[in-house]
């Protein structure tokens, strides 16, 4: 069967939003929202994610589940705004989902930020961690998931019905793939995983979680198992892994750290929650300064 797909881009960070529905019980889940957020002012608000609310309590969908497939680092996810919204209109409770390598994710980062022993790292934060081959129900809808560590350790894919939700695993064809130098990291097991996507078939309906189109072009939502195992312009069905990894560690020494890193992952190892707020109520980000001089 095949579920309802609504795709949204947040055209400042090129990330897709989508939200999947099972068409008999309209039950629906949100995966990978954004929070906007201005570095240069420091001003965060809810716009992308308003957008996505207002789809689905147009389409009366009862949203259950809010799933990231890993904890970016482009943007700041809008899971915690969403779910305290849901929480408000008085629907179901929605839960935050991600994959159980958060753990790793936040142990790293808490060092990072200097957040000290008590910022907790066994992902309480987040409602629920999924293991590889988990299935929860989406309605009369089955959703399975497929770890895919190699971008991050936390990585996972979504399939719902005939519907894939890759994360920054894959993009469209042309985009090739992700790139495999942040912190649990590795370009072998990220081929790995992605040889497991591309065991699937071929018509199965790839939703991608980013794409950055050049300027004029509109930008992809969604693809193929079947076009990007023959048209990946890094991965295809006969690219071998020692290829592969060559590519992939010569491509990641030239890219620059993402604009939003440090800002991002300190709100989503957080499940999308802010930092505290001191006795003034601000709020604060924190920068680690590598100093060179």
């Amino acid at each position: 069967m095949s579920p309802h797909v609504e795709s949204f881009h947040h055209a400042a960070t090129g990330t897709w939003t989508h939200v999947v529905a099972d068409p008999g019980s309209r039950t629906a889940a949100i995966i990978d929202p954004v929070l906007d957020f201005d570095p240069a002012s420091g001003r965060v608000w809810s716009e992308a994610a308003q957008a996505v609310l207002a789809c689905a309590r147009d389409a009366k969908l009862r949203v259950e589940w809010i799933l990231e497939t890993h904890a970016h680092a482009d943007h700041l996810t809008g899971a915690a705004w969403l779910k305290d919204q849901l929480a408000k209109e008085g629907g179901a409770s929605a839960r935050i989902g991600i994959g159980a390598g958060i753990t790793a994710v936040q142990r790293h980062f808490r060092d990072v930020f200097a957040l000290g022993d008590g910022f907790p790292v066994d992902g309480s934060q987040f409602d629920h961690l999924f293991t590889d081959g988990e299935c929860i129900a989406l309605g009369e809808l089955g959703i399975d998931v497929i770890a895919t560590p190699g971008h991050t350790s936390d990585s996972v894919s979504y399939r719902v019905g005939d519907a894939l939700f890759v994360g920054d695993t894959l993009f469209a064809p042309n985009g090739g793939t992700a790139r495999c130098d942040f912190p649990g990291a590795d370009a072998a097991t990220l081929y790995q995983s992605i040889r497991r996507l591309y065991a699937l078939p071929d018509a199965t309906r790839v939703f991608l979680c980013h794409d950055y189109p050049a300027n004029g072009a509109a930008p992809t939502a969604e693809t193929t198992i079947g076009a990007e195992k023959t048209g990946n312009t890094q991965l295809q069905a006969d690219t071998s892994e020692a290829d592969y990894i060559a590519f992939r560690h010569k491509r990641d020494a030239t890219l620059a750290v993402p604009r939003l890193l440090y800002p991002s992952l300190q709100v989503n190892i957080r499940a999308g929650r802010l930092p505290d707020a001191d006795e003034r109520a601000r709020v604060f980000l924190k920068v680690p300064l590598r100093c060179e001089a």
